[in-house]
């Protein structure tokens, strides 16, 4: 027969490995990690010369970064997006309408190199953003794919009704955490490493967006959850043994 603690601290850990995987997978999947604010003119204005430029497959880092400065853009793990106004021809009056346009990076786009000046493929390899950028694409799927390995630990550990496997259910979630760490770590360093070699304009403005702050907010879930299945199982496995030596004396 379980204790009621050990019961109540596996729920609210298995509340927070829920709630986690649903913001690392929201994260994930949008494409708010970072986001630049140019005033409404300048959108429109640049929009429509610059769209076509962007959307392109041969688009350099600068030329990109450019557009997310004058744009309005906004940057995630899976694509980059700017407004621009609804009827981008060049023949058709200024208007007030804007839609927003994305791309997505390419595998080939992720693991490329970049250089120590952005869009100057003679300037050399810049090692730090290279790997920096690397690392912040493939941890989180680390992250995500952890916790599920984990969850699929927890059904069999239920279908046998034992509780060790929840030892191993915590480590896993607290390398999940970490993972989830490093890559909000590694996206921070890019981003200010990016604007070390790409100032933003006097009149642009940039800011972590939601998709940020719940990978953010997901790490601690996951640390706490590691550290609620790591004490249940350990506790309870010694309170059994204890109750063992008990009635065996």
């Amino acid at each position: 027969m379980m204790d009621n603690r050990f019961a109540t601290a596996l729920v609210i850990a298995c509340v927070l490995c829920l709630i986690s995987t649903i913001y690392m997978a929201a994260s994930i999947g949008t494409d708010f990690w970072y986001e630049y604010h140019s005033s409404a003119g300048n959108a429109s204005e640049l929009g429509r010369s610059i769209l076509e430029e962007f959307t392109s497959m041969e688009a350099d880092e600068k030329t990109y970064t450019d557009a997310l400065f004058r744009c309005n853009g906004t940057v995630g793990l899976w694509r980059r997006c700017i407004t621009v106004p609804k009827n981008s021809h060049w023949y058709s009056p200024p208007e007030t309408d804007m839609v927003r346009s994305c791309i997505s990076f390419s595998l080939s786009d992720q693991f490329a190199e970049k250089y120590m000046e952005p869009g100057n493929h003679n300037s050399g390899s810049d090692l730090n953003r290279t790997y920096l950028w690397r690392l912040q694409f493939l941890l989180p799927f680390v992250s995500l794919g952890l916790m599920c390995f984990g969850a699929l630990i927890g059904l069999c550990a239920c279908a046998c009704r034992s509780l060790y496997p929840a030892i191993a259910i915590g480590v896993l979630h607290f390398l999940a955490g970490l993972c989830t760490l490093g890559s909000v770590s590694c996206y921070v360093a890019g981003i200010e490493l990016l604007h070390k070699k790409l100032h933003p304009p006097d009149d642009v403005q940039g800011e972590f967006g939601w998709s940020f702050c719940l990978a953010c907010v997901s790490a601690p879930l996951q640390f706490m959850a590691a550290a609620l299945f790591i004490w249940a199982a350990r506790t309870n496995r010694k309170e059994f043994m204890l109750l063992k030596a008990y009635r065996v004396a």
